[in-house]
């Protein structure tokens, strides 16, 4: 009596291996997808806040953060950086002085720089709530860092009217960033990469690919 052995023929494997192919392709396809997504997100948030700055100036001749007649413009409720009024006979050293002083990130409750999300919400161009020292005060990105914009320079080789940065964002994705909307390097041009979280960066951060600065989180700053 003849015993048949049971197993797969090559036509099956082969079968069976297209749909696992296919199966890891649109995996790493869909990661693709989400990747860029994200990227694209980031990057809104650059665009979003660079037009938030251009329309205030535009309405109000003034920068956000830095308007000495916020009250004016916005109400009873607005708040101005370092003074309790908004129109002082004699008004302080840096309000009105055509910059966002303070720091991009930590900023105090009077610095300009913290008082600019209030002053963009109450004018209607950015949603968010308008309480200072609120939970959510602060905005955050796709990776659920902080975002922050500051008229100080973050270095003295690196000149702009004002900087916006995004923290907490992943090595790979601040490369990407960097390729979307400026020239590929993340040590030169209008998009630079930081140490993550700091207000300063003594040296701008050269993100390497396939290395472990990949996964490494960093600081992404945008000039303007």
């Amino acid at each position: 009596m003849k015993s048949h052995q049971k197993g797969f023929t090559l036509v099956e494997i082969a079968i069976v291996l297209v749909i696992i192919g296919l199966l890891l392709g649109g995996v790493l396809k869909g990661q693709e997808l989400i990747n860029s997504a994200k990227v694209k997100n980031l990057a809104n948030d650059f665009n979003s806040i660079s037009a938030f700055v251009y329309a205030y100036q535009d309405k109000y001749r003034a920068l956000p953060g830095d308007d000495r007649a916020a009250t004016d413009h916005l109400g009873a409720n607005a708040a101005c950086a370092r003074v309790a009024a908004c129109t002082p006979a004699v008004p302080p050293a840096g309000l009105g002085d055509g910059r966002i002083n303070g720091n991009w990130i930590g900023a105090a409750q009077n610095d300009e720089s913290y008082m600019f999300w209030q002053h963009v919400r109450m004018a209607n161009l950015a949603t968010g709530t308008p309480i200072v020292g609120a939970a959510d005060y602060i905005p955050r990105n796709a990776e659920g860092g902080d975002i922050g914009i500051t008229g100080d320079p973050l270095n003295a080789n690196w000149t702009g009217s004002f900087f916006i940065c995004s923290s907490g964002i992943q090595g790979r994705y601040a490369r990407q960033l960097d390729i979307m909307i400026d020239d590929g390097n993340t040590q030169t041009g209008s998009v630079r990469t930081i140490t993550d979280r700091q207000p300063q960066a003594a040296a701008f951060q050269n993100i390497v690919a396939g290395t472990a600065q990949d996964s490494q989180l960093f600081t992404v700053c945008f000039a303007s």
